[in-house]
């Protein structure tokens, strides 16, 4: 349930509703827009009347929200959010760069990419220190150590770091290094590490699992909202289809469609999309003309010997030409960089 004040609502009237919700033993989740209060109803089981509460002054309507996601809904929140990290806006039309190898595999490798990607215009260096991987025998990071990297480069370059956390038990250490947390494609399930991110406070990066309706993926950013984090943006990554030509099948379609049902900000990654280097730069062309609020690019200086993912991962002279592009389709689209 969502109940809407009006406009000229006082502050007395905005907690007189929330008293009389918690008489009912619910949680109240309150939004202030820029010209009135909104209060998310959220319970197993709501008992209220709504015609109750449109009685109460400074109450202008109460809506039932049908989704199994509320606090993700723009039924809740109609404007968009938006992060703010260190100066670095996310969303509501601001639009932004991650760039970076899929792993960290030497100190040298990293400080070498995140010069790269800083000076093309990316503001956040991605890279990945605990690596889930299909084969056990494939390279699985470098744990701690591939976090103090990532940050050091990061720092050296005036760049926000994201990287990827597996599980719950390595929320505290992630989150002592890395600006955002990713939850990846395979954990999007994961439901002890959700809760804990939603009791941690700490920004996620929420990746669409690989066989994930639009509606789960929403389902499973609830979780974290509901645990009192509001600092989420959704990943678009592809999804597994019958189709094998490319990695994964790009579905551009949720972008507008997530903005459509959401106030979440969406990130495309055509890297994992497509898992080819020369399908990244149209696909992330159209990602950005769809309405997407940024980029996850996979930028190496050696593709061809990464330790993962070398495949789909940019030369540094065709990501310099795709941030070019960028910079000329952003404004068509109103998207500020």
């Amino acid at each position: 349930m969502v109940i809407v004040m009006s406009p000229k609502a006082s502050e007395e009237q905005v907690q007189a509703v929330i008293e009389k919700i918690s008489e009912h033993e619910l949680d109240v989740h309150r939004s202030t827009g820029k010209s009135r209060t909104i209060l998310g109803v959220i319970g197993t089981r709501i008992e209220i009347d709504p015609r109750d509460m449109e009685l109460i002054e400074g109450v202008s309507e109460v809506i039932r929200v049908t989704e199994p996601y509320k606090l993700a809904s723009a039924t809740w929140q109609p404007e968009p959010t938006i992060l703010d990290i260190q100066g670095v806006k996310i969303g509501g039309g601001h639009f932004v760069v991650m760039a970076g190898p899929c792993s960290v595999e030497s100190e040298e490798q990293i400080q070498a990419i995140a010069g790269i990607v800083s000076k093309a215009g990316a503001r956040i260096l991605r890279g990945g220190a605990f690596k889930p991987r299909t084969s056990p025998y494939s390279f699985q990071g470098l744990g701690e150590n591939g976090l103090r990297m990532l940050q050091d480069a990061a720092d050296a370059h005036g760049l926000l770091t994201v990287t990827e956390v597996m599980d719950a038990s390595q929320i505290d250490l992630v989150g002592r290094y890395a600006d955002i947390l990713q939850v990846g494609a395979r954990n999007m399930h994961n439901f002890a590490l959700r809760k804990g991110l939603g009791r941690a406070g700490l920004r996620v990066f929420l990746k669409r699992g690989m066989s994930a309706t639009i509606r789960e993926w929403l389902q499973a950013a609830e979780y974290i909202l509901a645990g009192g984090n509001k600092q989420v943006m959704l990943c678009e990554r592809g999804i597994r289809t019958f189709e094998d030509y490319t990695r994964n099948t790009m579905d551009i379609s949720a972008i507008p469609v997530v903005h459509k049902l959401s106030h979440l900000p969406i990130i495309a990654d055509p890297s994992h999309g497509t898992g080819r280097r020369d399908k990244v730069p149209p696909m992330a062309r159209a990602a950005l003309a769809a309405g997407a609020d940024g980029l996850m690019i996979e930028v190496h200086n050696d593709p061809e010997h990464a330790q993962s993912d070398g495949a789909q991962s940019l030369f540094p002279g065709q990501f310099q030409m795709l941030m070019r592009e960028v910079t000329q389709i952003a404004p068509l689209v109103h998207r500020e960089l």
